[in-house]
């Protein structure tokens, strides 16, 4: 049967549906053939070839070539079957005969049309799902959908994929406002109870953060400058150390940028979260003290055995080097792996502070 009507609607659906035509061509005989069994009763295999450059769809039914018949109105012995053509194999499709596509009716389009629909949104939903797998790990553009409890639903820019934010990915008192466009990093791509896939994503995970350095540091995205650790207290402060092979290179003021322009981008994207960036350094009592910056260190003493340090630091600069509710020291602990004491100078000789443990 030629039918040129059927495949100029066949190539608009496919270009709405963003497939390959190998793969809808293959769907359409999958669904057509159903159909036509369920309408036709037919108890045989039924092979539907398509051939969209000469607008020809073909029926053919058929049986399967098999050593032993068990159903013949379905299999057909490799010796019967070679006494019509030597080329048949075991396996092969024994062609019975041709039969009429003008056989289907309108319960047997309708029926096609349901399968290969269903076929389609499969394909399709396994392409966006592979696609989001190979963005895992990655930044991407998001519009909010919804907010439900503590949850906000996003939709992937894109993909028509939904993304959840659940609340420990959020940023502490950031806003999320319906139809507002955000930038989210991709967790994970899992499949719900439902079996259609949910891409968990996050503005509050340190991978965020480092993929906002990539984006922005020209040195950090070409391995100039490397960033050896990021720890995070979304919505309050981050400590990211870095650091380079190139001795001439200020890796610090490569992220940080002309007049500050490159961290205070991030910045503004974190909704004012503070983001200390810290050289990376060998010596660890070194490197402690760089880490509870803002505040500067006098002085710090290490016990190796216990992988504890004791930083001594100017009394009027006690508080800001501990941080609200100890949070800078706390960080500075996360980020050097080493546990910290911070002492004020004029209690040196005695009074033991607060220890925060990373």
């Amino acid at each position: 049967m030629v039918s040129k009507e059927f495949f100029q609607a066949l190539m608009e659906l496919e270009k709405e549906r963003k497939v390959s035509q190998d793969m809808f061509i293959s769907t359409m005989e999958a669904g057509l053939s159903s159909a036509y069994k369920k309408e036709t009763g037919l108890n045989r295999g039924i092979d539907i070839q398509l051939n969209p450059s000469k607008y020809t769809i073909r029926v053919f039914a058929y049986r399967d070539v098999v050593e032993t018949v068990e159903d013949p109105d379905r299999q057909i012995s490799l010796e019967d079957a070679r006494k019509v053509k030597e080329i048949y194999n075991i396996g092969d499709h024994f062609i019975d005969e041709e039969l009429s596509p003008k056989l289907f009716s309108r319960i047997a389009a309708q029926t096609a049309k349901q399968v290969i629909m269903q076929r389609l949104n499969d394909e399709r939903k396994n392409q966006v799902l592979s696609e989001m797998n190979e963005k895992e790990g990655e930044i991407v553009t998001a519009i909010i959908r919804r907010v439900e409890k503590d949850n906000v639903y996003v939709e992937i820019s894109g993909s028509q994929m939904e993304g959840i934010m659940m609340k420990n990915d959020q940023i502490r008192g950031e806003r999320y406002d319906v139809n507002a466009i955000i930038k989210v990093y991709v967790k994970s791509v899992r499949s719900s109870d439902r079996g259609n896939p949910q891409v968990m994503v996050s503005r509050a995970c340190t991978g965020f953060v480092k993929r906002l350095f990539e984006m922005e540091v020209p040195e950090i995205r070409s391995g100039l400058v490397v960033i050896k650790k990021i720890v995070r207290e979304a919505g309050y402060r981050t400590k990211m150390a870095v650091t380079s092979d190139d001795p001439s290179l200020d890796c610090v003021g490569s992220c940080v940028g002309p007049r500050g322009m490159r961290i205070n981008n991030i910045v503004h994207e974190l909704d004012g979260e503070k983001i200390d960036v810290i050289e990376w350094c060998s010596d660890i009592s070194e490197f402690i003290a760089r880490a509870l910056s803002p505040a500067k260190a006098m002085m710090v003493q290490i016990n190796e055995e216990e992988k504890k340090a004791t930083a001594i630091v100017p009394d009027d600069k006690l508080s800001l080097a501990i941080g609200k509710a100890g949070q800078n020291v706390r960080l500075a602990a996360k980020l050097t792996d080493w546990k910290i004491d911070v002492k004020p100078y004029s209690e040196v000789s005695g009074i033991v502070g607060d220890v925060f443990e990373g």
